[in-house]
C-alpha cells in the first residue's frame, strides 16, 4: 500500500473527525459499563449466585450507578504521597487505553451525511506499532502510581507490572511478526483486507495463540493478575487510591481489555469480516453490516477473559515470569523462524502445496526430536542430582546416628530430625534406668 493510499484517513472533514472521535469514547465507555455488568453475571452464574439484577432491567444500570458512587466517594490521599505525581498517574492510564484505539477498524467504507468515509478514525503504515507504543506508555501510569503512594505495597504492584509488561509485550511483538509476514503490511486496515480468504487465526495458529496468553497479561487480568493480588498486595499499584481517581484505573483496565480483544480480532479473526457462512452473503461485507461482526468477535474475547478469572487460579510470580521467559518467547521465536522459512520457499523457490506441507513437516520432526533429546537429557541430570542427594542424605544420618547423644544440632538439607520431646524423654523406661546408673556411678565416685 503507497502513502497516497492513505489519503482517505486525511480527507474528511472537521466535523465527521469530530464525529469519530465522539463516537469512539462513547463505545468504549458503554462497552466498560456492559462488561463489568456481563462479568459480574457470568461469574455469578459460575459460582451459582444471582449477581447484580436490581438496578434497571436485569441489573444493566448496576455498573453506571457503581460508577457515581465513585464519583461522589469521599476521596483519601496519603500524607507521604507525591501529589502530583500521585494525581497524574490515573489520567495517563486512562489516556493511553482511549487513544490505542484510533487506528482499530470497526468495517469497511460507507456513506456518512453523503461522505464516504472508512469506520475507522486513522491508519498509517506502522498502525500495529503504535498501538504497541501507546500500550507501553500506560504501564507508566501503574508505576508511577506505585511509586507516588508512598507506600510499600504499591511500590511492588507497579514493579510487577513493569516486569510483566517487559517480559508479555517480547512475546506479544513476536507473535505480530508472522502476521506482518503473511499480511505483508503493518496497517490495520490492510491486515484485515489480507484475510478475506482466510483468517490469520487458522493459518498462524501458534501466533494466536501467544497472543491470546499474552493480552492476558498485558492487562493484568486473572489469572495474571500479580499487581494486584489482593493476597499478598492487598490492592497492588492502586491501594492507596480512591474516588473518582480509582475509578479512572478502573475504566482504564476495562478499555485496555476491549482495546488488546479489538486488536486480536483485528489481526488474527479477520476483523469486521463476516465469518462463514455468513460470507457467502454478497452484502455481509458492506455497509454497517461488519460492525455487528466486529462487536460480536470482540464480545467473545472478553468472554474469554471472564471465563478464565472465574475458572483458573492466579499463579505464583515465579512461575509467571518463567512461564513468559522460558516458554512464550522462545517458542514465538522458533515459530518466527518457520514462517518466514515457508513464506521463502512458497515465494522465491516456487514449491507447491504439497512440497511446502513436507518441508514443514521435516522442520516439525526435526524441531520435536530435539526437544525430546534435550527432555532425556535434562530427565538423566535430574536423576543424578537425586540420586546425590540421596546419597548424602545416608551419609548425613549415619554420622547423626552416631552423634545422637551430643548436643542438638539443626538438620541439614535432605536431612530428616525427629523430634522428642523432653517429658518423653523422662518418662521412657530405657531412659530412665539409664539415668538411675548414672546417678549410683555419680554417688559411688563421690564416696
Amino acid at each position: 500500500m503507497t502513502d497516497g493510499q492513505f489519503g482517505i484517513f486525511g480527507g474528511d472533514p472537521w466535523w465527521l473527525v469530530l464525529g469519530k472521535t465522539v463516537a469512539i469514547f462513547a463505545l468504549l465507555v458503554l462497552l466498560t459499563l456492559f462488561t463489568i455488568w456481563w462479568e459480574r453475571r457470568v461469574v455469578s452464574r459460575m459460582q451459582n449466585r444471582i449477581g447484580p439484577n436490581r438496578v434497571g432491567p436485569q441489573g444493566l444500570l448496576q455498573s453506571l450507578m457503581d460508577g457515581f458512587k465513585l464519583a461522589f466517594k469521599e476521596e483519601v490521599i496519603p500524607k507521604a504521597a507525591h501529589v502530583g505525581v500521585y494525581w497524574i498517574a490515573p489520567v495517563i492510564s486512562a489516556t493511553a487505553a482511549f487513544i490505542a484505539f484510533a487506528v482499530i477498524p470497526f468495517g469497511p467504507t460507507v456513506s456518512v451525511f453523503g461522505v464516504e468515509t472508512p469506520l475507522q478514525l486513522t491508519d498509517f503504515p506502522v498502525s500495529v506499532l503504535y498501538v504497541l507504543a501507546i500500550a507501553s506508555i500506560g504501564v507508566y501510569g501503574l508505576v508511577l502510581a506505585g511509586w507516588s503512594s508512598g507506600s510499600t505495597y504499591p511500590l511492588l504492584g507497579g514493579l510487577r507490572s513493569t516486569a510483566q509488561v517487559i517480559s508479555y509485550e517480547i512475546a506479544m511483538g513476536l507473535s505480530f511478526v508472522a502476521v506482518f509476514i503473511y499480511a505483508g503490511s503493518m496497517s490495520t486496515s490492510q491486515i484485515v483486507l489480507a484475510q478475506e480468504p482466510i483468517w490469520f487465526a487458522v493459518i498462524l495458529l501458534p501466533s494466536f495463540l501467544i497472543y491470546v496468553t499474552s493480552m492476558v497479561g498485558e492487562t493484568n487480568r486473572a489469572p495474571f493478575d500479580l499487581p494486584e493480588a489482593e493476597g499478598e498486595l492487598v490492592g497492588g499499584f492502586h491501594t492507596e487510591y480512591s474516588s473518582l481517581k480509582f475509578a479512572m484505573f478502573f475504566l482504564a483496565e476495562y478499555i485496555n481489555m476491549v482495546t488488546v480483544s479489538a486488536l486480536a480480532t483485528t489481526l488474527f479473526l479477520g476483523g469486521y469480516l463476516a465469518p462463514w457462512p455468513l460470507s457467502l452473503w454478497e452484502g455481509a461485507n458492506s455497509g454497517w453490516w461488519p460492525v455487528l461482526w466486529w462487536l460480536i468477535k470482540v464480545q467473545l474475547f472478553i468472554f474469554l477473559f471472564i471465563w478464565l478469572r472465574g475458572t483458573l487460579p492466579r499463579l505464583r510470580y515465579d512461575q509467571f515470569m518463567k512461564f513468559g521467559w522460558k516458554v512464550l518467547i522462545p517458542v514465538a521465536l522458533v515459530w518466527v523462524v518457520i514462517v518466514s522459512i515457508a513464506r521463502l520457499f512458497r515465494n522465491d523457490v516456487n514449491l507447491s502445496n504439497t512440497e511446502l506441507l513436507l518441508v514443514g513437516a521435516v522442520v516439525i520432526v526435526v524441531l520435536l526430536g530435539g526437544s525430546w533429546l534435550l527432555q532425556i537429557r535434562a530427565n538423566r541430570k535430574e536423576d543424578r542430582r537425586a540420586q546425590a542427594e540421596e546419597d548424602n542424605a545416608r551419609r548425613v544420618n549415619e554420622v547423626l546416628t552416631g552423634a545422637a547423644t551430643g548436643h542438638p544440632v539443626p538438620p541439614l538439607p535432605g536431612q530428616r530430625f525427629e523430634y522428642t520431646p523432653r517429658r518423653a524423654t523422662v518418662t521412657s523406661p530405657a531412659i530412665a534406668s539409664d539415668s538411675a546408673d548414672d546417678s549410683a556411678k555419680e554417688e559411688g565416685t563421690d564416696a
